[in-house]
């Protein structure tokens, strides 16, 4: 009994230095979100709110939120998803250094969406004080008569 406690024992004390070991060995990448060293500053150059007008419908119309790193670290947008399936958004796959201007794209299908079309778009990024936001636009939506629709 004594001698299977001993082996136990070890065991668990091999399988406890391996974890610590992999943990410790190779640099883990740092994670932008959650480490508070990287966080920085966005601002958004036009708003974070557009009226796109009226259009007829039938193209899809391009939208696009101009933003500014502000910060000192670079900005890392980590995810851009649309409130709905007719916005089709693009995620920028490149950090942003500091004092560096990008966008966050988007495509509205105007197909099928007659009407007041109020949408959003969601951004999560390392900024500090928020780091999910959300982008809005507003487009209103009328039938093509000339095309029967």
């Amino acid at each position: 009994m004594k001698k299977l406690l001993i082996v136990f024992a070890a065991a668990i004390s091999l399988v406890a230095c391996q974890q610590r070991s992999s943990k410790t060995v190779g640099e883990q990448p740092v994670d932008p979100l959650k480490d508070s060293a990287n966080f920085t500053t966005i601002r958004w150059i036009d708003s974070t709110i557009q009226d796109l007008g009226t259009v007829k419908e039938g193209p899809q119309v391009d939208i696009a939120f101009k933003f500014k790193n502000t910060g000192d670290k670079n900005l890392v947008i980590e995810n851009v998803t649309a409130g709905c399936g007719c916005t089709i958004v693009e995620k920028p796959q490149e950090p942003f250094p500091p004092g560096q201007t990008g966008f966050i794209k988007a495509k509205f299908t105007t197909e099928g969406h007659v009407g007041t079309n109020d949408k959003s778009i969601y951004v999560t990024s390392n900024t500090k004080v928020n780091p999910d936001q959300e982008l809005k636009f507003r487009i209103v939506v009328e039938k093509d008569s000339a095309n029967n629709k």
